[in-house]
C-alpha cells in the first residue's frame, strides 16, 4: 500500500482524534486548525478529515487541493459542506451517518413516553408535595410515523417495535423498505398527509435537504390527530416553526419534543420556552459518552476501505443533500 497523506482539520488535543493512532503506521497525518499550517500541507493531501466546526477552513483550502481523492465529515449533517465547489468536485464526500442513531432513537422513545406518562404533571405534583393519582397511557399499540427513514429512522422503528408500537415510514424511495420487518406501511412523499393522519406520534428524522425544508407545514398540521406529538431529531427547518408554534398554542396537537430548531441556540424569549406542551433538548440528544469516538470508528473503517481501493461507506449524494 502506498503512503497516504491525511490532513485532519481539527484540534490535535481532541480526545476522539486519538483514534487516528489506529491508522496504518505509514500514513502521513497532519492535524491542525491553523490555516497557515494547513495550507502548507493541502497540496499533498490525498484525504481530508474535517472535524466539527471546521468546514470554513475546508472551504478555503479546497482550491489548493490538487491530489485530493476523499473528504470525510465527522458530523452526519453536511448542509454546510455543500458549497458550490464541493458540489462541483468529483471528490467523494462521506459523513458520520449512523454514528448517532441509537441515542437519537432513544430520544424518540423518551419523547413519546414524556407525553404518554404526563411527566410534566408528575414532576409538578412532586415539587408541590401533592399526591394525586391520574391515568397514564401506554405507547404499546400506538402509531409512530417516521418522516425520513434513514439510519435514525430505522433505529427509531426498531426501538418502537420493541415497545409494541405500530410504525409507518415515509421516504423518498418507499420501495427500498418494502420488506422492512419493523414497518407496517411505507409511504412516498406525495402520501405524507395520508400517513400523518394515522399517527399518534410523529418522528421527524429527515435531513435538511431542499425537498425536506418546510415539509411539515400548515396543511400537514391540519390533518394530524389532536393527540399527536411531534418528536424532531432531524433538522429544525423540516418543520415550519411558526406553524408548529400555532398548533401547540392552540392545542391542535398534543405536544412536541424538540432536539433541533431553526435557530440555535434557541433565542431567549422564544415561545417554545414557555409552552407547557413542549419538551426542549438543546440539540444534545446525540451527545452521549463517547459519541465522537463512535463517529471516528466510521472514519477508521472508511479509511481502510480507501486504502484498499474498496467502495466507501456513507457517500453523500451532493445533489440530494445527504
Amino acid at each position: 500500500m502506498s503512503q497516504i497523506s491525511l490532513l485532519v482539520l481539527g484540534d490535535p488535543a481532541a480526545s476522539h482524534l486519538k483514534l487516528l493512532s489506529r491508522l496504518p503506521e505509514e500514513t502521513n497525518i497532519v492535524t491542525t486548525v491553523d490555516a497557515d499550517h494547513a495550507r502548507k500541507h493541502i497540496a499533498d493531501a490525498d484525504a481530508i478529515l474535517c472535524d466539527m466546526g471546521h468546514v470554513g477552513l475546508l472551504k478555503d483550502l479546497m482550491p489548493e487541493a490538487r491530489k485530493l481523492r476523499w473528504i470525510h465529515s465527522v458530523s452526519a449533517g453536511v448542509e454546510s459542506f455543500l458549497f458550490p465547489q464541493m458540489i462541483a468536485s468529483p471528490v467523494p464526500l462521506t459523513n458520520g451517518r449512523g454514528a448517532y442513531k441509537r441515542s437519537l432513537a432513544e430520544f424518540v422513545i423518551y419523547g413519546c413516553m414524556f407525553f404518554a406518562k404526563d411527566t410534566r404533571r408528575m414532576l409538578r405534583q412532586q415539587s408541590e408535595g401533592r399526591w394525586e393519582q391520574y391515568y397514564m397511557e401506554e405507547i404499546h399499540g400506538r402509531t409512530l410515523g417516521i418522516v425520513g427513514y434513514g439510519e435514525i429512522g430505522r433505529a427509531a422503528a426498531a426501538a418502537a417495535t420493541a415497545f409494541g408500537m405500530k410504525v409507518l415510514a415515509l421516504r423518498r424511495r418507499p420501495e427500498l423498505s418494502a420488506d422492512d420487518p419493523h414497518v407496517a406501511g411505507v409511504y412516498g412523499n406525495k402520501d405524507l398527509r395520508e400517513m400523518l393522519a394515522q399517527c399518534d406520534y410523529i418522528c421527524i428524522a429527515a435531513p435538511n435537504s431542499k425537498e425536506a425544508i418546510g415539509l411539515i407545514g400548515a396543511a400537514e398540521f391540519a390533518v394530524m390527530k389532536p393527540n399527536a406529538v411531534i418528536v424532531n431529531v432531524g433538522r429544525g427547518p423540516v418543520v415550519v416553526e411558526e406553524e408548529l408554534v400555532k398548533a401547540l398554542q392552540e392545542k391542535r396537537i398534543r405536544g412536541a419534543a424538540l432536539d433541533v430548531f431553526d435557530v440555535e441556540p434557541l433565542p431567549a424569549g422564544h415561545p417554545f420556552y414557555s409552552l407547557e406542551n413542549v419538551l426542549i433538548s438543546p440539540h444534545c440528544a446525540d451527545r452521549v459518552t463517547g459519541w465522537l469516538d463512535i463517529a471516528m470508528e466510521i472514519f477508521v473503517d472508511n479509511f481502510d476501505r480507501f486504502a484498499e481501493g474498496r467502495e466507501l461507506n456513507n457517500i453523500v449524494d451532493k445533489q440530494a443533500g445527504y
